[in-house]
């Protein structure tokens, strides 16, 4: 009479060099992958919102950078809550 085979766990190493059993429907799972969501036309958004800055601040010239850099923090939060 023929032997019925049994699957087997397959080992792997870890870093101290000891056998880690891992069962098989666990290396079929597919891990999932997280999703960055960036729009193509970031750099237009931080425009926009820069100059809504400026205009709110009353349209006084000299802090455009600094302008520039509030509506960058802005828009890349808005965009990594969401992701």
């Amino acid at each position: 009479m023929a032997r019925v085979k049994t699957p087997r766990s397959n080992s792997k190493k870890n870093s101290n060099g000891s056998e880690l059993l891992v069962a098989p429907e666990v290396l079929l799972v597919a891990p999932q992958v997280k999703k960055n969501i960036v729009p193509i036309n970031l750099e237009d958004e931080i425009r926009q919102r820069a100059y809504e800055i400026y205009e709110a601040r009353g349209r006084t010239p000299g802090n455009q950078h600094e302008d520039w850099l509030c509506a960058e923090r802005e828009i890349l939060a808005r965009y990594q809550q969401s992701a």
